[in-house]
């Protein structure tokens, strides 16, 4: 089940995934895995996921909405601290005029395997996002939790 809330800056996510944080953390930033899992075809798809993970390198996501239109997420990697922690901005192609918000995706051991939040931050200033955010995170982190449960081996 995948928990979302928000502050007056801020969209938060958390999910419990039957998987490491290795694996989680893989998923996260493997271009990849990425692109095999971000997106439903239904609301949008990633098909291409480009990515230097380390501090101060570049990201850039790319796809198709609903609608047929394309799409872009880009910006920068601020924290890489695996299998704990990633954070980037985030610079959305259908925000125009909006600055980059921040997003921090900490990962820590539970006893199902590994708990994930999510913050999207920096929203202090654009209220509408708080709320296009809060619709979309659920389905990331679902989409996230099936696939990152779908890679862990069967127990013998």
């Amino acid at each position: 089940m995948v928990n979302i809330s928000s502050t007056q800056d801020a969209v938060i996510g958390d999910v419990e995934i039957a998987a490491s944080p290795e694996t989680v953390f893989a998923a996260i930033t493997d271009p990849e895995q990425l692109k095999q899992w971000w997106g439903d075809g239904k609301n949008y798809k990633v098909e291409r996921w480009e990515g230097d993970v380390h501090v101060g390198g570049r990201y850039r996501s790319i796809g198709t909405g609903h609608t047929g239109d394309p799409f872009e997420v880009s910006g920068e990697y601020v924290s890489v601290e695996p299998p704990r922690l990633l954070a980037y901005t985030w610079e959305a192609s259908w925000t125009t005029g909006v600055p980059a918000s921040l997003v921090r995706w900490e990962l820590s051991p539970s006893a199902s395997g590994t708990r994930v939040r999510v913050t999207h931050s920096g929203l202090s200033e654009y209220p509408q996002m708080i709320q296009m955010y809060s619709n979309g995170w659920p389905g990331v982190l679902g989409w996230l939790k099936g696939f990152a449960e779908r890679k862990v081996p069967a127990k013998t």
